[in-house]
């Protein structure tokens, strides 16, 4: 790298047909090259086609002297504004642009600084193996990161921020903190939640459930697994194809048996059918079902990562069904009801994006400008700034997402609500409007947190572990001075149980302050060390975060945790 720099060696770019760039990296053996650029002239693109999902999350990539973000969208397109049966259609791509580098030669789109004279501030920061694509049947490569600055100091902030992140990631402070693991005898990519971690995920549940039904949504519970041609009608068979475990042959197991099952990568469609069970009236609109539903979908095992990319996971699903005249409001009160969400979680700063009618889309063109002008008409109500993803909505309606920033200014793909016409058309889902007849309503798509799992991958990283009190596993830690204060020291924990404090209770027979560094390293909010004082004359030595201790009433301490649990702090 230092000798390439000294020599300030030109960056120059060409532009050169496929055919030629086919032939110029067969010459230079290059076999993976040679295999992007024929897809790329086969498809127009080497990205592989996926269902726009809620779970979609915002990579952010650091090069040159700054941060850039590479957003992984999925792409959904379809033959015609009037099929029902989406089939991929793609640009032609005639062209491609290569770089040379003295006798170098790389396929890319760039762009570079004009010459390596200009790389003063670099480093090559580790190695790692990669399967070709992300696919465990291909090649195992040897993948190498590399960062560059223009200045130094840039180059040492932004390796102090990589060594805190390293320290912040997910999947160690799950192991240090006991709360998940990934058993390679379950399978990669499914998450088995220790007692911990189950508790955390429980209480994200609890909560988001509890305000799901303030705000008027109806709970609905559906199974894993339906008859594939449920999957078929709903087109998740043709175009999700790749993403779905694979069908279960029910005659291999019992000739008797005429039907096929799948498990579900959705919950859309079962929300259908329980719509479906009744007629429906447009005085029973807007009708809202959520469900914490998990679903499966498959990832090539080299892609997995931690919480973040998984085989299985949960979401806080919903689907709202109203007609159009509705859907202002609807869209209105969504998004702030799920900006109200993600500030309760801590999550301040976020950006968020309108993406409107794509060029191959189903739906009339009037419904796609009226749900549109719904869906900023809200966002301007509000008074939120937004940016406009032009023709980036998915076939079947426009859509808003919100990004979340977390404690290290990397964004995550969070909320996402979505506008669909055309489920509501394959499945002939109607209501009787107040004439009598019958009306096909619009279709939301709602989730606020996306995966569960994701989600407290990107909240175990953003505060390190160390939750605020209500989100806590463990609220408050007890160890008894001796084998005399057991009794008492249990008294209290049982105590406060009852009122819905989560505590822990150590008797092991080792030294209270080895104790008390145990619970600091598990990042417990308080720590009670209970003695004659404690057990008799109910004043507590409360030891608090940042090595803090206290004295208080038991009863000012119980007012206090609750107080903190209430207000979500």
């Amino acid at each position: 790298m230092r000798q390439l720099a000294k020599k300030n060696l030109k960056f120059l770019k060409k532009e050169i047909t496929i055919d030629q760039a086919i032939k110029l990296f067969q010459k230079l053996k290059q076999p993976y090259k040679v295999e992007l650029l024929k897809e790329i002239q086969k498809h127009g693109t080497t990205k592989t086609l996926e269902h726009e999902n809620p779970s979609s999350r915002t990579l952010r990539v650091h090069y040159g002297a700054g941060i850039g973000t590479l957003e992984h969208k999925k792409i959904h397109p379809v033959k015609s504004c009037e099929t029902s049966s989406p089939t991929a259609k793609f640009n032609r791509v005639n062209k491609v642009t290569i770089y040379e580098l003295g006798n170098f030669v790389d396929l890319c789109r760039g762009p570079h600084v004009s010459s390596t004279g200009q790389l003063n501030a670099y480093k090559l920061n580790k190695i790692a193996g990669a399967y070709w694509r992300g696919n465990e049947k291909n090649k195992m490569l040897q993948r190498i990161y590399g960062l560059a600055f223009s200045q130094q100091k840039e180059l040492d902030d932004f390796l102090k921020l990589q060594e805190q992140a390293e320290k912040r990631d997910h999947r160690k402070l799950g192991r240090e903190l006991d709360l998940f693991q990934i058993n390679e005898d379950v399978g990669p990519g499914l998450i088995l939640w220790h007692p911990k971690g189950a508790t955390l995920k429980r209480t994200i549940e609890n909560y988001v459930l509890d305000e799901y039904i303030k705000n008027g949504y109806q709970i609905v519970s559906t199974p894993h697994l339906a008859k594939l041609n449920l999957w078929q009608t709903s087109g998740h068979d043709d175009f999700y194809g790749e993403n779905m475990f694979p069908v279960m042959h029910m005659k291999e197991m019992n000739k008797e048996e005429t039907e096929d099952y799948q498990v579900k990568p959705m919950n859309c469609p079962f929300h259908i059918a329980i719509y479906q069970n009744a007629i429906k009236s447009y005085r029973d609109l807007p009708l809202r079902y959520t469900e914490l539903g998990t679903v499966y979908r498959y990832e090539k095992s080299g892609v997995l990562h931690g919480l973040t990319r998984v085989r299985g996971f949960t979401q806080d699903d919903a689907h709202i069904f109203c007609p159009l005249e509705q859907l202002d409001k609807e869209i209105e009160t969504t998004v702030k009801f799920a900006i109200k969400i993600l500030k309760t979680f801590g999550f301040k700063e976020y950006d968020i994006c309108l993406s409107t009618q794509p060029k191959k889309f189903v739906g009339t063109q009037a419904n796609w400008k009226k749900s549109t002008s719904a869906l900023e008409k809200a966002l301007k109500k509000l008074k939120i700034k937004y940016e406009i993803d032009p023709a980036g909505g998915v076939f079947y309606g426009p859509k808003i997402d919100i990004k979340i920033k977390d404690s290290f200014g990397r964004d995550w793909q969070c909320t996402t609500i979505q506008v669909d016409f055309n489920l509501p058309e394959k499945f002939d889902v109607t209501y009787i409007d107040n004439k009598g007849k019958k009306q096909q309503p619009i279709m939301i798509h709602r989730a606020l947190l996306g995966s569960l799992e994701r989600f407290l991958g990107v909240l175990i990283e953003h505060y390190a572990g160390d939750f605020p009190v209500w989100l806590s596993p463990i609220q408050v830690y007890l160890t008894p001075v001796g084998k005399a204060h057991v009794s008492a020291t249990k008294k209290l924990s049982q105590e406060l149980e009852q009122l819905g404090i989560k505590t822990a209770v150590d008797i092991l027979n080792e030294t209270i302050s080895y104790k008390v560094r145990k619970a600091e390293k598990q990042k417990i909010p308080y720590i009670l060390v209970i003695g004659d004082k404690e057990a008799k004359e109910k004043i507590l030595n409360v030891r608090m975060k940042g090595n803090v201790v206290k004295k208080m009433t038991k009863k000012q301490f119980i007012d206090k945790i609750l107080k903190e649990i209430k207000e979500k702090k």
